[in-house]
């Protein structure tokens, strides 16, 4: 991989916890993306509203923030005619994320954010792995043309998309970290468990610098999958990014209902559960991370959190199972304070 340590490598041996970004179509859609867009290609067309993404993460205390380059592939690309333009948008998300962290005043790693295909593969689809490398290859390499510190592949469903990836970003000689989104009753969509997840991030010839889960379904959801991560004694650093709360759909458009108060509650408990890195992914915004990097700041180490423990502050699971076939508590949500 990398010839030299990055950023990213030294913060994670030198810190307890790192706090990761929020949302990136959350918050562009708050600045007036409009549904149907693609937000990649604000990178050239609103550049000022992308710096404005990064630094909103940035002043609310993140130490790593991800480029506005999820969809940024050939194939999520070529339903707004813009294949053609991958290395371009991928190069310019991360000089805007460069900028944006080169000026904060200390280490912020810029994380190149790689997106799933849209496209099933081989056997079940007819995405080849080679063509799956080829893509993501050409993402990897915009992003690294534009001074991202580390690659960054998301919500992702597929084993085999995810050794994909992996592929790519060694043909791209960058580091790189990956989760997956365990959304379909503790799997995720394609099947995957937690402890499946494991294995195979231990078993790539170039495992990530750290793992693990994001989106998804409720934060509860995604703390069971973390501790279910932890029992398999993983040797990498665990990623937690979980949704500020259950998505609903108020006047037309998708709310997500988790205060900065159950946030902060969440990454608490995330740390505790054993994630190294923490953020939020879809609904959290700015206010959600101030008070994320607050309570990850003054709230001490309270050991591994039970399921009950988790319940009881951040609401039940949405799932009796976490994957596995073992059922788990879902008791009532208790009354949020305002």
């Amino acid at each position: 991989m990398a010839d030299t340590p990055n950023l990213l490598s030294d913060l994670l041996a030198k810190r307890d916890w790192l706090l990761a970004d929020g949302a990136t179509g959350t918050n562009l859609f708050d600045m007036g993306l409009m549904s149907g867009d693609a937000p990649e290609l604000w990178n050239v067309d609103a550049p000022d509203k992308i710096r404005a993404l990064y630094r909103g993460a940035v002043d609310a205390g993140s130490d790593l923030f991800l480029t506005n380059s999820f969809g940024a592939n050939a194939s999520r690309l070529k339903l707004h005619d813009a294949q053609d333009r991958v290395q371009e948008l991928n190069r310019i998300a991360a000089e805007l994320g460069r900028e944006v962290a080169d000026s904060a005043g200390r280490p912020v790693v810029v994380a190149g954010s790689v997106g799933p295909t849209g496209e099933i593969m081989e056997p079940v689809g007819s995405l080849s792995h080679s063509a799956a490398v080829e893509m993501f290859h050409e993402q990897a390499e915009g992003l690294k043309a534009g001074g991202a510190d580390v690659l960054w592949v998301e919500t992702i469903s597929a084993p085999e998309e995810f050794r994909a990836a992996a592929e790519a970003f060694a043909l791209a000689g960058m580091d790189w970290c990956g989760t997956m989104s365990f959304d379909t009753a503790g799997r995720t969509m394609m099947g995957v468990t937690a402890a499946d997840m494991v294995a195979l991030v231990q078993g790539l010839p170039n495992p990530p610098l750290a793992f693990g889960a994001n989106c998804g379904t409720g934060a509860s959801d995604l703390l069971r999958t973390l501790l279910s991560f932890g029992a398999q004694s993983p040797e990498i650093p665990m990623i937690s990014k979980g949704n500020a709360g259950i998505p609903k759909y108020v006047d037309g458009h998708i709310h997500y209902d988790g205060t900065p108060d159950l946030m902060a509650d969440y990454a608490v408990l995330a740390r505790d559960c054993g994630a190294k890195i923490i953020g939020g992914c879809c609904g959290t915004k700015p206010e959600h991370l101030r008070a994320m990097r607050e309570a990850l700041e003054t709230r001490p180490a309270n050991g591994t959190p039970t399921l009950e423990q988790i319940v009881e502050a951040l609401g039940p699971f949405t799932s009796d199972s976490d994957g596995s076939g073992e059922a788990t508590p879902t008791r009532k949500r208790r009354r949020r304070r305002a």
